[in-house]
């Protein structure tokens, strides 16, 4: 009689452990639903860090574009308006030690160091490559504008635009350049040229732009000066918000900008680690602290907000109330990580490009097969180009 009343003991014990542990269970996978991510973790797959999250990097892109015995510099920004035409912002060349390390990727930052603390040469600062990196455009008539500086910050067109003007933000030259599609001209200049300033013409160090649908944009100022401008479509001042401090409206390190569908102003505050809303005349609405340093935020088409952190080396998607819904990515040199994203952008086939500021390299990311949609980013496509 002593078996069968242990094994009734035994059964007795799985059964009370089924009942404790089934309630978390489906609580959690209540959770992920509600967050719209699907399972996180999967019994058919075993090991690994989710290091590339959904994607998988693209090897060896872009293509060597450098001059022999350099190598592209900080990278300040990137922007695919195709997955044919992809912008980059490359802060100039470096020159090459004469001697490799056995552990040298094509990228200063396998180096060990950060790429923006050396000395580059401002060439070859606006590049167009297509889908395989390799390089179809260099808008060298235009690398004088960056002399002085460190190059271009951030590159942008908006979604509104049917001539799909190119937008170039450089900071320490304190301008923002407007230019035509192609590159051969020059449409508007706004700041002046190596002058800071907190009016209506100067800039302090502005970082990024953003636009509503009739053209009025944004810009955010920046890393000297603390506040976010409103322009026309024109370029003309309309107003400005923004002081130095702790509180509501106040900011250090006014670093990025996104717009939603309903007109709010998303404002990455790096310097407080800290995410601010506001409406579009600048009145304050919302603040999601402890996100340690967003160095870039996209609103993504089905109106999530993702955010490139430059300390934790993620990305970040919040819902439009500041949830974190879901994480992902790693510090490294290595293929797949990160040092530091600028800029991000996706294109139109959902690839990711990611500009790195001290790892010194763009990377290419496409969906892996597979993928949970909701744990990729959602291009917003840009208007149809007009015909000349």
């Amino acid at each position: 009689m002593r078996m069968p009343i242990i094994a009734l003991m035994a059964l007795a014990a799985v059964f009370a452990v089924n009942l404790l542990s089934a309630p978390v269970l489906i609580q959690q996978s209540q959770i992920e639903r509600d967050a719209g991510l699907g399972v996180l973790s999967s019994n058919s797959q075993k090991g690994g860090e989710e290091e590339t999250g959904p994607y998988e990097v693209v090897p060896k892109w872009p293509q060597p574009f450098a001059r022999q015995g350099y190598i592209q510099g900080s990278q300040g920004g990137v922007f695919a308006e195709s997955p044919n035409r992809i912008f980059m912002a490359n802060r100039g060349e470096i020159k090459l030690p004469e001697k490799l390390p056995n552990n040298f990727n094509g990228a200063w930052g396998s180096f060990g160091t950060q790429a923006t603390g050396q000395k580059p040469e401002l060439r070859n600062c606006i590049i167009i490559v297509d889908a395989n990196g390799k390089l179809i455009e260099s808008w060298t008539q235009w690398d004088k504008l960056f002399e002085g500086g460190r190059g271009p910050h951030s590159v942008k067109i908006s979604p509104y635009d049917p001539e799909r003007s190119v937008w170039v933000v450089d900071d320490m030259r304190q301008q923002v350049f407007k230019f035509s599609n192609d590159g051969k001209k020059l449409l508007m200049t706004l700041g002046e040229a190596g002058v800071a300033g907190n009016d209506d013409k100067h800039f302090g160090r502005p970082t990024d732009i953003a636009w509503l649908p009739d053209g009025t944009f944004y810009v955010t100022d920046g890393y000297t000066n603390t506040r976010v401008v409103k322009f026309d479509k024109n370029g003309k001042f309309l107003m400005t918000w923004g002081t130095p401090g702790t509180g509501p409206s106040q900011f250090d390190t006014v670093h990025s900008i996104a717009i939603d569908k309903n007109r709010r102003l998303y404002v990455a505050d790096r310097g407080h680690s800290r995410i601010q809303v506001f409406d579009e005349n600048g009145k304050f609405l919302d603040m999601w602290p402890n996100i340690r340093q967003p160095y870039h935020i996209e609103m993504s088409a089905d109106q999530y907000l993702w955010v490139a952190d430059g300390v934790s080396n993620k990305f970040l998607k919040y819902d439009l109330n500041g949830k974190l819904l879901y994480s992902w990515g790693t510090y490294g040199t290595f293929p797949g990580a990160f040092w530091g994203v600028h800029q991000f952008s996706v294109d139109s086939d959902g690839n990711l490009y990611a500009a790195e500021t001290f790892g010194g390299r763009t990377q290419k990311y496409r969906p892996a097969p597979g993928a949970d949609p909701a744990r990729l980013i959602k291009p917003v496509l840009l208007m149809g180009k007009a015909s000349n």
